[in-house]
């Protein structure tokens, strides 16, 4: 039957991509203009497919399949709508007689759509319909949905507060309605795209979710697991793995967060609650995924399964971007893990390295203590380097002494410990795993901390004397570096070029990995760990980046 329909147009690609487009792709942004230009873009595509003026079709009408409104907010299924009217019909003093008669009135208000939806599908892909026809088919679309939209605008809005219940003034309580409505945009899935989300859902969702928090937008989610989060981007996966088939698969592109903080734990449990999942992790410098995006992101997809895989940290140059896709390759990390990052591994060596440092005990935490024995550091800055040391760098302000905001430390037990712990601290070793597991953004108190460091290690004589040797050869190459700012003024802060002290961080490698357990082949891994970059591009200092 699909063969014959096709052989009836005179140009088969055009026909089969537009009939995908009809059939099989939907999509929603709060952004109006997104959705244009989506339209758009679908449509070139079917044009650069016409080489013959006796083959032009007319253009799809895809208003009803790419829809501008808000993704989070708003009805998603059945359940939702039966929730909600509940609670209206419970504050309204009905019986469950007559809420059991709204709920199927709804119901079969949004089979209605659905149908009219489909013939208005079908006509399109269908020879001899006229203009008029499609005409009246699309406006009876567009009258069955919007008179059920804005009868469940009413029940949503509800749930936020603003009903006839509440505001009694009908003129008060229309106002505030239409307020709500303006800000909140709801969009309701279960009405506008009923016949996929009856049927159990989408089977593919892509998407590039908004990076903002909620305090930068103008609207309430609620009912979310991921509101916690306060991120727009997650609630939108939780809205998205909603709408999915229990076989569906997802991809988003979201920022490196999702693999490294503690507030993204829900939503890494969400996603591999069904799913296996693999995260690609991309670094923001040299290059970056996005032109005007300066954040690390990771690329996840999650398909059905029990499993998690990762990449590492993938740091690149503009000029190799064509090749940074195809040589991603993936190394399978623990599913449901105890702690709440996923470790961004891309070999099998590295699994062997994490597995050492995650059972060697105890962390750093366990040799802090408040005392009068400082270890200082940077909480920002250095994209290849972190600085430690037993002394607060020089920092003046218009030629006074001062403190860099940046500026930080944390103090040990044990004066002893000082130096040994500023040697491991500044080690590749501590640098790969600060990679694996942070957002690498801001130095943490908490990455430091949770940092593995065995007793023997802190008492080793010689990894004491290596800290004072790298100590030493930080002062010998550092240098002053001048800035003038608008607000602050001249700044002059003590520069380290770390760079140029690798030999001694090479030889405390050596010491740790000794206490570690590791093999030659895993400390000569760690030793060249993201070399090219921490050696490469000149002398810019830690505290530069």
């Amino acid at each position: 039957k699909v063969l014959d329909r096709i052989a009836l147009h005179p140009n088969h690609r055009y026909f089969v991509l537009k009939s995908i487009i009809i059939n099989n792709l939907f999509g929603v942004d709060i952004m109006e203009e997104a959705t244009e230009i989506c339209k758009l873009r679908l449509f070139l595509k079917l044009v650069a497919q016409i080489e013959r003026f006796e083959d032009i079709e007319p253009l799809p009408d895809i208003d009803f399949n790419i829809r501008a409104g808000n993704t989070l907010v708003g009805f998603a299924s059945l359940g939702e709508v039966r929730r909600a009217i509940t609670r209206d019909a419970r504050n309204a003093g009905q019986g469950l007689m007559q809420f059991d008669d709204t709920l199927d009135r709804i119901e079969e208000q949004a089979r209605l759509v659905d149908t009219a939806f489909r013939k208005f599908r079908e006509m399109q892909t269908d020879q001899g319909v006229t203009p008029a026809e499609l005409a009246k088919g699309k406006e009876m679309v567009r009258s069955r949905m919007s008179a059920l939209d804005a009868q469940l605008d009413r029940y949503l809005a509800a749930e936020y507060g603003i009903s006839p219940d509440t505001i009694s003034d009908k003129k008060k309580y229309e106002e505030a309605f239409e307020k709500w409505r303006k800000s909140h945009e709801p969009f309701h899935w279960f009405v506008d795209f009923y016949g996929i989300i009856s049927a159990g859902g989408f089977d593919v969702t892509i998407g590039n979710p908004p990076y903002l928090e909620i305090r930068q937008v103008n609207y309430m989610t609620l009912h979310m697991r991921s509101s916690e989060t306060s991120a727009i981007h997650a609630m939108c996966v939780e809205r998205t793995l909603s709408l999915l088939q229990p076989s569906g698969s997802i991809s988003m592109i979201v920022p490196l967060a999702l693999v490294s903080t503690q507030r993204m734990t829900v939503i890494q449990e969400l996603i591999e609650a069904t799913r296996s999942a693999w995260y690609a992790n991309f670094s923001w410098r040299p290059g970056k995924l996005f032109d005007t995006v300066n954040r690390a992101l990771t690329i996840f997809v999650a398909c059905p399964g029990q499993r998690a895989f990762s990449t590492h940290y993938q740091r690149w140059n503009s000029d190799t971007r064509n090749e940074l896709m195809p040589a991603i390759r993936f190394a399978e990390i623990p599913i449901h893990r105890k702690v709440f990052w996923a470790p961004k591994l891309g070999t099998q060596i590295e699994r062997g390295i994490l597995q050492k440092l995650t059972s060697a005990s105890p962390t750093i935490s366990h040799y802090m203590r408040k005392s009068r024995y400082a270890i200082y550091y940077r909480t920002t800055g250095g994209l290849y380097w972190k600085v430690f040391t037993n002394f607060a760098p020089a920092f003046n302000i218009n030629g006074k002494q001062g403190h860099s905001s940046r500026e930080t430390s944390f103090t040990v037990e044990k004066h002893d410990w000082v130096l040994p712990i500023i040697a491991a601290l500044s080690s590749d070793v501590f640098w790969w795993w600060y990679t694996i597991t942070s957002n690498l953004r801001d130095l943490n108190p908490s990455d430091i901390a949770a940092f593995p460091l065995p007793n023997d290690a802190v008492d080793d004589a010689k990894l004491l004397a290596l800290g004072q040797t790298y100590v030493d050869d930080l002062i010998k190459n550092s240098t002053k570096l001048v800035r003038e700012q608008k607000q602050t003024g001249r700044t002059e802060t003590q520069s380290f070029k770390i760079q140029r002290s690798k030999p001694v961080v090479d030889r405390i490698d050596a010491v740790l990995a000794k206490h570690f357990g590791f093999t030659g082949e895993e400390l000569d891994f760690i030793i060249n760990y993201d070399i090219k970059y921490r050696m490469g591009g000149g002398e810019n200092d830690a505290d530069d980046e």
